[in-house]
């Protein structure tokens, strides 16, 4: 599921919720209810941007596939 910073960041993200236990359901729905300002995705954008990203996301045979 996408993180509350990633919605506020993009109005076209639309999350899909997987889950099979009710209450889980709730809290990810409660996740609509989250209003992050300027300075909160601000302050996320500059603690993301100190981790270094290793090794790929995906084997690269399956990467090839999803290049356009």
């Amino acid at each position: 599921m996408d993180t509350p910073e990633q919605l506020a960041q993009r109005p076209w993200i639309v999350p899909i919720p997987g889950t099979t236990k009710l209450h889980r359901l709730d809290e990810n729905l409660g996740a609509a209810d989250i209003e992050l300002t300027k300075d909160d995705l601000g302050e996320i954008e500059a603690a993301a941007s100190t981790i270094t990203i290793q090794g790929a996301r995906y084997p690269d045979h399956i990467e090839r596939l999803s290049e356009h």
